[in-house]
């Protein structure tokens, strides 16, 4: 492998040739019209953060719009309810680059906004979010830098909304966690899982 590893953007760059005009003129600075009626019908995205650890890739999702816009420059976006590891967060208080890409069940584009964020327990903030009293303990204020689409053929490769079944023998989270310790009781993980997740979504 050692000579064929690719060491260097000109040599990157050869091997790819130019970028289409769609992949570039695609591409601003804000939210436009259009872009915000796509994002504020994605209620599902995946942050990619980067901190001194490493990086970080996190599903968010909402029962509505998964960020609201404070202004065409600004997103905001709920930390409803996980497993407190905070990897995400953690992330976004010590460096604070972000990207997100959004999806919507039955389309094959994505739309995808990076940017630099900050953590806030603002109330007026926070409050943007209650529902019937639950509210997000903090909130991302994520500042774009650049909004554009994806290009679909990874969703159409994948087939991603082909109404697929998982296989049966996929592994689940109770059977993996046994496997990372001897003793966990994984069996009653898995039965428990869809009421705890219930009592606890929020």
């Amino acid at each position: 492998m050692g000579d064929h590893i690719i060491r260097d953007v000109v040599t990157l760059e050869a091997l790819y040739g130019q970028p289409g005009k769609a992949s570039l003129i695609k591409v601003v600075s804000q939210l436009t019209p259009l872009y915000r009626k796509w994002i504020m019908a994605s209620r599902f995205c995946v942050v990619s953060t980067v901190g001194p650890e490493g990086t970080d890739g996190s599903p968010r999702g909402d029962d509505g719009p998964v960020v609201q816009e404070l202004n065409v420059k600004t997103l905001l976006l709920p930390d409803w309810r996980g497993n407190n590891r905070i990897d995400t967060l953690r992330n976004i208080v010590e460096d604070g680059r972000i990207s997100l890409m959004f999806a919507i069940p039955g389309s094959n584009n994505v739309v995808r906004v990076n940017g630099h964020a900050v953590l806030s327990t603002d109330p007026e903030l926070i409050g943007r979010f209650n529902d019937r009293g639950r509210v997000p303990r903090s909130v991302a204020v994520i500042t774009i830098k650049e909004i554009y689409t994806q290009c679909a053929r990874a969703m159409m490769r994948a087939n991603l909304w082909g109404g697929d079944t998982a296989p049966e023998d996929l592994p689940t989270v109770g059977e993996i966690l046994t496997e990372q310790e001897d003793g966990f009781d994984g069996k009653t993980y898995d039965a428990e899982w869809a009421g705890r997740a219930e009592k606890t979504m929020w």
